[in-house]
């Protein structure tokens, strides 16, 4: 009986757990419908976007994140699997709940203070947005965003994508995802 009784304790202290780590979600009022809209796209290598960040809000992380990172990549660049780091940001303060639209300015001056950008798959800090190969099928842009339990991420400041989400993985204490999807015609 004792047994039955503990394993029904482990199972309602799981099924809290999980309820818990379902809670944290990520939304945007610019990607409607899982798309992302042309003022988000890239302006260069044939594309004409604004290259405007979307804002983004969060909800629901545990209570103990001291940090948050957020890590945009797309899986299906044709870069040989390695896929293309579009935005990273690390150092977000635990206090924060959204980024504003165009957040991420190369400069940084439009994030909250102490947070960071990593040079992405562009060779420069800040948002790059989408531009895939015309008529590839739409790619997928996932943005994760991480609960961290350390206040403060030391990389170095030319850390690459890669550095930067290892080190966010290694002290990720919960993420939630938000995938948009774009895509080019062919011309």
């Amino acid at each position: 009986m004792l047994a039955l009784r503990l394993a029904c304790a482990f199972l309602l202290l799981a099924g809290a757990a999980a309820a818990h780590a379902q809670a944290f979600k990520l939304v945007s009022p610019d990607i409607k419908d899982g798309r992302i809209a042309e003022e988000q796209v890239f302006n260069g290598f044939g594309c004409s976007g604004k290259n405007l960040s979307p804002a983004l809000r969060w909800s629901g992380a545990p209570k103990e994140a001291k940090s948050f990172a957020l890590l945009v990549h797309d899986p299906d660049a044709p870069t040989g699997a390695a896929g293309w780091w579009h935005w990273v940001v690390i150092n977000l303060p635990a206090d924060t709940k959204q980024l504003r639209k165009d957040a991420g300015k190369p400069d940084g001056s439009n994030l909250p203070k102490g947070a960071e950008q990593i040079r992405t798959d562009f060779g420069t800090p800040g948002w790059g947005g989408p531009c895939p190969p015309p008529g590839d099928k739409p790619h997928r842009y996932n943005f994760t965003l991480y609960a961290l339990k350390v206040d403060k991420l030391e990389l170095p400041k030319d850390a690459t994508a890669s550095l930067a989400g290892f080190m966010v993985n290694a002290n990720s204490i919960g993420k939630a995802t938000l995938t948009g999807r774009y895509g080019r015609k062919k011309q």
